[in-house]
């Protein structure tokens, strides 16, 4: 649940950054994105809603800015029901120095545990020979 809250957020923070920098670029548009009966929740359900009557599962950038463009210049539009779903973003995220390193970091860590863990289970004697050095025979 939390990764697609991270993705749907993902996904928001990247039709608002969009709906901002439309905004300082078309003097026509910011008074729009400012109108106070519009926010950016409404418009993500106006875009999810349209993408699930779509019946399409991929769109173009283009083609989604162009669907948050329209919420916010139709002053009466029906934005649809909130829907539960996960949003997947298809863009290269770019990380920070600290975050590649602590990456890295958990990365090495993965492999030593691995590594750790294949040489003690090779090392540690089978269960067969455990039991047969336990048992007497008198044969």
């Amino acid at each position: 649940m939390a990764q697609e809250n991270k993705t749907t957020d993902y996904f928001k923070q990247t039709i608002q950054s969009y709906l901002q920098r439309r905004a300082q670029e078309d003097e026509l548009f910011a008074p729009r994105l400012a109108n106070p009966k519009k926010n950016i929740d409404d418009c993500i359900t106006f875009i999810l809603n349209y993408v699930k009557e779509s019946g399409c599962n991929g769109f173009a950038d283009d083609e989604i800015y162009s669907l948050a463009m329209h919420y916010y210049d139709e002053d009466d539009i029906d934005i649809g029901k909130p829907l539960q779903c996960k949003v997947v973003v298809n863009h290269t995220i770019v990380l920070t120095e600290e975050e590649k390193a602590e990456a890295r970091r958990k990365a090495m860590q993965k492999a030593t545990d691995e590594a750790y863990a294949k040489l003690t289970k090779r090392n540690s004697p089978k269960k067969d020979e455990t039991q047969k050095s336990n048992s007497l025979t008198l044969f």
